[in-house]
């Protein structure tokens, strides 16, 4: 009843192949917007915008950065944690060398230094694929949290060995350090989000993403149809590393605060991964929706015996939290391999067809 495609009707080939072809998924879009542009600011106190918004919108970033990488190429990485750290260290030089830039373009440009490194890590990809590449981005995950640890230049040779971030204003707004607001903080990884969101659907939808599904459903094939796999691949690695550096910008700068090289681990790679996994390969929805059920959720679990009276310990509802989420991944794989996302997409589907099955 609320979402039929009846009596809309398309004139034109640019209208039928649309991204959101659906007047109601256009309204959905908008309402999605209004929420978080301006419902979420005024309703959301500090600790909901800081820890739970701000991580959110940063971790679904990475995720769609892995996922043009290994949902949308078919080349797995075991990477991404060293090539967030690569943009968090990179805005810091660059913040530090020059003071007077703004800070949201050093953000973006510390993605342009990861997608150099993820360029020089992703030459492997010609000549191996699979578990193979697995291997070689596990390497370079462990080369870059050594330079991290071992090259005291990439932290100004602070004796602590960490990021400490300095207090850096938009139009006289802190932006970053101590004195800049959830609220700022919020809406600086909002606006970036939403704007490399926009451009990810743009790359997926055209000849750059089509040429990266060629390649990803048989790279022969794609070969064959003049497809030139290296160009092709080294793209997808620098794209996916761009976004996993601004990324780790925006976790560094505008989540931490500062931040230790060992926040850049494999276990960051990993989360990312699993987020992608559960979310949905090959779908930039999903790269919300795994963020979403990976970070989220538990922290909806932590607190709901509290909300409901229940008088539990906290190292039981930590073990429980865990048990709850790891029955949840599982039951979501085996429902639905394909992820979250394709649960969405059958569900809108069974919704235009309503009340006949087909």
């Amino acid at each position: 009843m609320f979402y039929r495609e009846a009596g809309q009707f398309k004139t034109n080939y640019a209208a039928d192949m649309a991204v959101f072809p659906i007047l109601q998924d256009k309204i959905g879009i908008a309402l999605i917007l209004t929420l978080a542009l301006v419902v979420i600011p005024l309703a959301g106190n500090a600790f909901f915008l800081s820890v739970v918004m701000i991580p959110f919108l940063i971790f679904a970033l990475a995720s769609i950065g892995l996922n043009l990488l290994t949902g949308y190429t078919g080349l797995l990485s075991l990477g991404t944690a060293g090539f967030m750290g690569v943009g968090a260290f990179a805005c810091y030089k660059l913040t530090t060398i020059f003071p007077g830039v703004n800070i949201i373009v050093w953000i973006l440009t510390s993605g342009l230094f990861a997608a150099a490194v993820g360029v020089f890590f992703g030459l492997p990809s010609l000549r191996i694929k699979g578990f193979y590449l697995a291997v070689a981005t596990l390497a370079a995950q462990f080369f870059l949290q050594w330079c991290f640890i071992r090259i005291p230049w990439l932290y100004n040779y602070n004796v602590s060995g960490a990021i400490e971030v300095p207090t850096r204003t938009l139009f006289g707004i802190p932006v970053t350090g101590p004195n800049a607001s959830p609220e700022m903080r919020y809406y600086v990884v909002l606006g970036i989000v939403i704007l490399l969101t926009w451009v990810a659907s743009n790359l997926v939808h055209g000849r750059i993403g089509r040429s990266w599904m060629a390649v990803r459903d048989m790279d022969i094939a794609a070969e064959l149809m003049g497809i030139k796999l290296l160009p092709t691949k080294l793209l997808a690695f620098a794209v996916s590393s761009f976004y996993c550096g601004v990324a780790g910008a925006l976790m560094v700068f505008l989540w931490y605060g500062g931040a230790e090289p060992e926040v850049f681990s494999i276990n960051q790679s990993f989360l990312i991964l699993f987020m992608v996994i559960i979310g949905g390969l090959g779908s930039l929805t999903g790269s919300f929706f795994g963020a979403a059920l990976i970070y989220i959720l538990p922290i909806v679990l932590r607190g709901a015996p509290s909300l409901v009276g229940l008088n539990i310990g906290a190292a039981t509802v930590e073990h429980l939290t865990f048990m709850i989420v790891g029955a949840l991944i599982i039951f979501f794989l085996i429902v639905e391999p394909h992820g979250l996302a394709r649960l969405w997409q059958t569900g809108k589907q069974k919704l235009r067809v309503w009340p006949f099955p087909y």
